[in-house]
């Protein structure tokens, strides 16, 4: 399983992703709860910070943004300030938004909540007022929605309805966008809402209710394994699904397919916020689809975004590096090198108490070539321990450009383990590795000579703050990863 889920996220591409339904921004009003009203008795809440962040079916597209794909995105917002807001966050991620249809007099779904922090830095939700419209889609509006969706349709590789029940999704137009991804030979995702009849579903791909959802569509309760596989061959059998993933919180997912009736479990979590699970799941499904994944492999992978993100707070994403050093830990027998920061630091530690020297270097490492292995072979003949921080694919394309890196993240992590130089490999995505550096607090920094100066290593203050200890290593002259690029594409040329 190990393999194939790192060859599944280390290859999911960059689909389009066509998301449906309730897009809602959801407001994080921040602040210090210190004394009672004498107004009356509630919190006064002095407010230190408001965080503005994509809710609802923006919530996905956040979600499959995170994961590299292209969410295309398909709904209704207001024309005011908070519609404006969901808009800059969506565009800031990459979301294509030539379907996100403003409307006059319809607010925008929003969710405000209140957060007190307790000694300065608990954070407790206190209160949320929601804002939202009443009453489903004009006809015109609806005819409008549908012409973009066909529009679209076309370039999308997985559909996804996220359905909040605030409007959009109504049962029509619900059936005729399942229809017309039906004859466009397209999969359709859905998240349901909470209801009795899933009628309007019917003839989706797949359906990933949770345990509440699915036991109230059925009519049952939903407390154990066999009462979740009863669910989902109902509605698998009742709605002409491919599939039935019915989640169960901390016990994983139920999934039903063709020749497959199985709990995929889940990892124990320290559940912090529920918020936004539910919409990691359904990304993360249809990024993992289009990429050819088998229903097994998804759920696990949904299991795992959907884990990840109930251990933050409020709506929160997932990026591919999250999910590398989850499944690295779960599962990674035969990569015990690949490590999350947390995961190395606990290691660190007892290496350090061991006496050992912790040496630390980062770079992309994207075409490995001679260079790579002699200043690697370096580093190790300096201290005990050679930790590698390697940059996300993200990383990478901020730094050298959007045709960058050739290989990505899981490769490139997967051939420095194969090194006998190298201890361990942690994967970041920040664009510089102070954060990293902060926490690891190397024995030793070491970056390569063409750095000029010691003075010129990014986090050199740090790390001699603390008396650690700054190195230039040697470079092989004319090897690097973007000559050997340029001279496959001279070779490449000469070919034609």
């Amino acid at each position: 399983m190990y393999e194939q889920l790192l060859k599944t996220i280390g290859n999911l591409g960059a689909p389009r992703i066509l998301v449906v339904g309730d897009f809602m921004l959801d407001a994080y009003v921040y602040g210090d709860a210190v004394r009672i009203s004498p107004e009356a008795p509630v919190p006064v809440l002095k407010v230190t910070e408001t965080q503005y962040r994509c809710g609802g079916a923006a919530s996905v597209a956040a979600d499959v943004a995170a994961l590299g794909a292209t969410p295309v995105c398909i709904g209704v917002i207001g024309q005011d300030d908070h519609g404006k807001k969901l808009r800059d966050n969506l565009a800031a991620l990459g979301a294509d938004l030539a379907g996100l249809q403003e409307v006059p007099g319809r607010p925008t779904i929003t969710k405000q909540r209140l957060i007190g922090l307790a000694q300065h830095r608990h954070k407790q939700q206190l209160m949320r007022i929601d804002r939202e419209p009443a009453g489903p889609l004009s006809l015109d509006l609806g005819e409008r929605i549908i012409q973009q969706y066909r529009e679209h349709l076309r370039e999308a590789d997985v559909v996804c309805l996220q359905d909040y029940n605030k409007g959009m999704l109504a049962p029509p137009l619900c059936q005729r966008m399942i229809a017309l991804a039906q004859e466009a030979g397209k999969r359709v995702l859905v998240d349901p809402a909470l209801g009795h009849d899933y009628a309007p579903y019917s003839g989706a791909t797949a359906l990933t209710p949770n345990r509440r959802e699915a036991a109230t569509a059925v009519g049952h309760a939903i407390e154990s394994t066999a009462e979740a596989a009863e669910a989902a061959c109902r509605l698998r059998r009742d709605l002409t699904l491919d599939a039935a993933i019915v989640t169960l919180d901390k016990e994983g997912a139920y999934l039903v397919a063709e020749d497959i009736s199985e709990l995929v479990p889940a990892k124990p979590r320290n559940v912090y916020d529920v918020t936004g699970a539910g919409d990691a799941v359904l990304a993360t499904l249809a990024v993992s689809l289009a990429a050819d994944s088998d229903y097994r492999t998804a759920v696990h992978l949904a299991n795992i975004a959907g884990g990840i993100v109930v251990e933050k707070f409020g709506t929160a994403t997932v990026t591919v590096s999250e999910m590398v050093h989850e499944i690295a830990e779960r599962f990674g027998g035969t990569n015990t090198k690949l490590r999350s920061l947390n995961s190395l630091l606990d290691e660190l530690k007892g290496r350090r108490e061991r006496g050992q020297t912790v040496v630390f270097t980062n770079g992309c490492f994207d075409v490995i070539h001679r260079g790579h292995i002699e200043y690697l072979q370096f580093c190790k003949a300096q201290g005990d321990i050679v930790v590698v921080a390697v940059n996300s694919d993200d990383s990478v394309r901020s730094l050298k450009g959007e045709n960058r890196p050739i290989n990505n993240q899981i490769d490139r992590a997967t051939v420095l383990s194969g090194l006998e130089s190298v201890d361990f490999v942690t994967i970041f995505d920040e664009p510089t590795p102070t954060p990293l550096l902060e926490q690891i607090r190397p024995d030793i920094l070491i970056k390569g000579g063409d750095w000029g100066s010691k003075k010129g290593v990014v986090g050199h203050e740090l790390v001699e703050s603390y008396g650690g200890r700054i190195m230039l290593a040697p470079l092989v002259k004319g090897k690097s990863s973007t000559a050997t690029i340029e001279k496959m594409k001279a070779l490449r040329t000469e070919a034609r």
